[in-house]
């Protein structure tokens, strides 16, 4: 962290999507895996404790991870293990196939709210896909039981409406599926730049996937990861508080460790912000972005839905009427983020619209401090500290659910 004046410069940590997938894909990979600058979260601890009840060894060494891959070896233990995923709706989804390959019998279960987080859609695919997998309580949502002897593999449909780690998980663990696996996605995929993400990570790690655009996607079995020299890029997601604070401040602010060019989909919520009035500069390693007067915008967020929260913080500071769109599947995140940031917001003074995939937020409305709910949703706590930053006497409740994804936040976030 370094500040000048009106400047502040941070360097970010690593991207917690990109960490979940280095984290299988040299978990399963045969040798050793050096994974640097690698975010150590609650969401992705848990990916790696899962990937440990396989037989995947880790050790923490000076500032790496090291990682001693599986060569996806059948563990058929002939007891059921429990695998605890906490809220981590990512490691749930991405690690269904995983554990399906190793073999064996698993119960796979989270928090009271992962229970709300459908898993349907990946469920079925796997069951096509010849593994005996089932939701042991309400269909098409966790706790899920997989009695698993490996992936078949083979052809299926997915349906593209739900969430794209759905299709993620399928092509991290594709390689390993006997016949492999050809998808085609029914109806447009949502959350597009994490697939790239994905399919980037399998590249790196000598892994090849044919696609025809995001409508089909094709994994040949018999390919294995290589294990390698890895290293995580910033987060993009995690920037955004700081993009946001400077834009609703007027001051500028970089972010280290920060590729514009790279494939997290949440570095365009940069180009929202050049709409909204932002002057930005990108960099091949960083992104400074200086805060000016705020026009409202009329985006399509299906792409980036993690950054709703991030862009309804200064939707608030903006003149004019805000209109974030397309974002349904906002409702089976960490909370049900379109109600959670309306009801919030409200308390604060906010002037919000709701509705079933969108949200009107009313900019430059008279705003007031109290007592604010996190719904223990880490993206809820950093957009409310955005607010902070402007109205006095915002006091978010367990702020300490920011451990999710960003350990550090508070730390950093205290010299804006």
């Amino acid at each position: 962290m370094t500040k000048f004046e009106n400047h502040l410069a941070v360097t970010m940590p690593g991207s917690k999507s990109i960490t979940h997938r280095a984290l299988i894909a040299g978990g399963l990979a045969e040798g050793t895996t050096i994974l640097r600058n690698d975010l150590i979260s609650e969401d992705t601890l848990h990916t790696a404790r899962a990937l440990e009840n396989i037989g995947v060894r880790m050790k923490r060494r000076d500032d790496h991870l090291v990682v001693e891959g599986i060569d996806q070896k059948k563990c058929d233990q002939p007891w059921e293990m429990a695998v605890y995923l906490g809220n981590s709706g990512t490691s749930f989804r991405l690690m269904l196939p995983v554990l399906a390959l190793a073999g064996g019998r698993f119960l796979v279960t989270g928090t009271p709210r992962m229970r709300d987080r459908p898993v349907g859609p990946l469920v079925d695919a796997l069951r096509q896909l010849g593994v005996r997998i089932a939701c042991t309580g309400r269909d098409g949502f966790p706790p899920v039981r997989i009695l698993s002897g490996g992936i078949r593999g083979g052809a299926i449909n997915l349906p593209g409406d739900a969430s794209s780690q759905f299709l993620s998980a399928l092509l991290l663990s594709g390689p390993y599926a006997e016949k492999g696996v050809d998808i085609t996605v029914k109806g447009d995929l949502v959350s597009k730049p994490y697939v790239d993400v994905t399919i980037d990570v399998m590249n790196s790690f000598g892994v090849s996937v044919e696609r025809t655009g995001f409508a089909r996607f094709s994994v040949s079995g018999g390919q294995t990861y290589r294990s390698m020299d890895y290293t995580v890029s910033g987060d993009a997601s995690s920037a955004s508080y700081f993009w946001a604070g400077a834009a609703i401040t007027g001051k500028t602010v970089t972010t280290k460790n920060i590729n514009p060019q790279g494939r997290q989909g949440d570095v365009r919520l940069l180009e929202v912000f050049e709409q909204m009035g932002c002057a930005i500069q990108r960099d091949t390693d960083r992104v400074t972005v200086s805060g000016g007067k705020l026009s409202a915008v009329d985006v399509d967020m299906g792409a980036m839905p993690d950054m709703v929260p991030t862009l309804a913080a200064v939707a608030l500071f903006a003149q004019g009427k805000t209109t974030i769109s397309n974002v349904a599947h906002l409702r089976f995140k960490e909370s049900d983020r379109l109600s959670a940031v309306a009801r919030e917001w409200r308390k604060l003074g906010g002037r919000v619209e709701e509705f079933e995939d969108s949200l009107v937020i009313h900019g430059e409305e008279p705003l007031h401090g109290t007592d604010v709910d996190t719904y223990d949703d880490h993206r809820l706590a950093m957009s409310l500290a955005v607010i902070g930053l402007r109205i006095p006497g915002v006091r978010i409740q367990n702020p300490a659910c920011v451990n999710k994804s960003f350990p550090q936040f508070w730390d950093l976030w205290e010299n804006l």
